[in-house]
C-alpha cells in the first residue's frame, strides 16, 4: 500500500511540475508577445523562440524558489544545525547531538541519525586516545620515578656496598619493565597495522602448550603451585611464534596471580571443529565490574596501580588481538576469591 501511495504521489508531483511548467511557458509567450508589440520592427523567429525559452525557464526558476521557501522554511535551518555541529566537531567538540523532530522514515531524519552516531563514535574513540595517552604517561612516569631517585641516592658517598648493590638492582628492574612497555607497545601497533609479519603453518598445538608450560616451570615451582595438564593431540593453522606470545601471556598472568600453593589447570581439547584451550587457576580472582574492561589496553583490576604486580596491563590485549587475526576468541570468567578460567578457541586444522 505505501508503494502504491508513493507512486501516486510522485505522478501527482510530476503533473503539478508539467502544469507549473507550462503556465510559465504561456506566461512567457504573452510577455514575449507584449513586447514585439512595442518594438518598432519583428525579431527573427529564432530570437523571439529563444527569448521566450530563456523567459519561460528563468519564470519556473523563480516559481520553485518560491514554493520551496513555503513549503519546506526549517529545511535551511536544519542544515545550519548539522553544520554547525560539525564546525564544533572540527575544533576537537565531539559532545554534539543535533535534536531534530523527524519521521522515522524521512531521509533527512536518517542524515541526522547518521551524524548522531558517528559524533558519539569519534567522541568514543577520542576518549580511548586521551585513556590511552595518561596510562602510557603513567606507566613510564613511574619507573623513571623510580631510577631518578635511586641514581641520586648512588651520590650519597656514606653508602654502604650492599646499599648501592639494592639500589642497582632496582634501578636495573625498572629499566627492564621500560624495556618490556617499549616492546609491547611496539608490538601491539604492529598487530593493529595489520603489518606484522604472519606466517601460518601447520604444527601441533599440544606439543606447543607442553612447551610453554615447562618453559615456565621454574616459576610454578618456585611458588610450589600444582600444575595439571590435559592436552589432546591436536593440529592447528597459525602463526607459532604469536601463539607462543598468547600462552605465555595468559599462563604468566595465572602464575602471578596465583598464591603460594594454588593450583592452575591447562587442557586441550577439539570439540565442535575447534581446538578449545582452557587455562583456569585458583588465583585471586577478577572483579565483575572489571571483567568486561580486561582485555582493553592497560586496564588493571587493581584500581590503586601498585608496582607490585609488576605488568603493564598490555599482555591480554596482545592476546586478543593475535587470536582476533587467527579468527578465534578468548573469553574470560572469574570471579573474586575463586579464580579465573580463561579459554581460546580456533579454528582446528583439518
Amino acid at each position: 500500500m505505501k508503494a502504491v501511495w508513493n507512486k501516486i504521489r510522485a505522478m501527482s508531483l510530476l503533473l503539478i511540475m508539467l502544469l507549473s511548467l507550462n503556465v510559465c511557458w504561456t506566461a512567457a509567450h504573452y510577455l514575449t508577445s507584449l513586447f514585439d508589440a512595442r518594438m518598432s520592427g519583428q525579431p527573427e523567429d529564432l530570437v523571439r523562440l529563444l527569448v521566450n525559452a530563456t523567459l519561460g525557464f528563468l519564470l519556473f526558476g523563480g516559481f520553485l524558489l518560491i514554493v520551496s521557501l513555503f513549503s519546506f522554511p526549517g529545511h535551511t535551518a536544519k542544515f545550519r544545525s548539522i553544520i554547525d555541529a560539525m564546525e564544533r566537531m572540527s575544533r576537537g567538540d565531539f559532545h554534539v547531538n543535533v535534536h531534530m523532530k523527524t519521521r522515522t522514515d524521512d531521509q533527512f531524519g536518517k542524515l541526522v541519525r547518521s551524524f548522531n552516531d558517528m559524533a558519539a563514535q569519534l567522541g568514543a574513540m577520542e576518549k580511548m586516545r586521551q585513556e590511552f595517552i595518561s596510562n602510557v604517561s603513567h606507566e613510564i612516569q613511574s619507573p623513571l620515578t623510580s631510577i631518578h631517585g635511586f641514581a641520586r641516592a648512588l651520590r650519597d658517598p656514606g653508602l654502604s656496598e650492599g646499599q648501592r648493590v639494592y639500589y642497582l638492582d632496582i634501578i636495573e628492574t625498572e629499566c627492564m619493565r621500560l624495556s618490556r612497555l617499549s616492546d609491547n607497545l611496539l608490538k601491539l601497533t604492529t598487530l593493529e597495522s595489520e603489518h606484522h609479519p604472519f606466517e601460518r603453518k601447520r604444527y601441533r598445538l599440544d606439543k606447543q602448550l607442553r612447551e610453554v608450560v615447562l618453559a615456565y616451570e621454574p616459576q610454578w615451582l618456585d611458588k610450589s603451585i600444582d600444575m595439571k595438564v590435559s592436552l589432546e593431540e591436536t593440529e592447528i593453522v597459525a602463526d607459532p611464534e604469536l601463539m607462543n606470545q598468547v600462552w605465555g601471556n595468559l599462563l604468566h598472568n595465572s602464575i602471578k596471580f596465583t598464591p603460594r600453593g594454588g593450583m592452575i589447570s591447562v587442557q586441550l581439547r577439539k570439540r565442535d571443529g575447534e581446538a578449545e584451550v582452557r587455562i583456569a587457576d585458583t588465583g585471586i580472582g577478577i572483579g565483575e565490574e572489571d571483567l568486561p574492561r580486561i582485555f582493553e589496553r592497560f586496564h588493571k583490576a587493581d584500581k590503586s596501580r601498585h608496582r607490585t604486580g609488576g605488568g603493564s596491563g598490555l599482555g591480554l590485549a596482545i592476546a586478543k588481538k593475535i587470536v582476533d587475526l587467527h579468527r578465534g576468541s578468548i573469553d574470560a570468567q572469574s570471579k573474586p576469591g575463586d579464580g579465573s578460567v580463561f579459554t581460546v578457541r580456533l579454528p582446528a586444522g583439518k
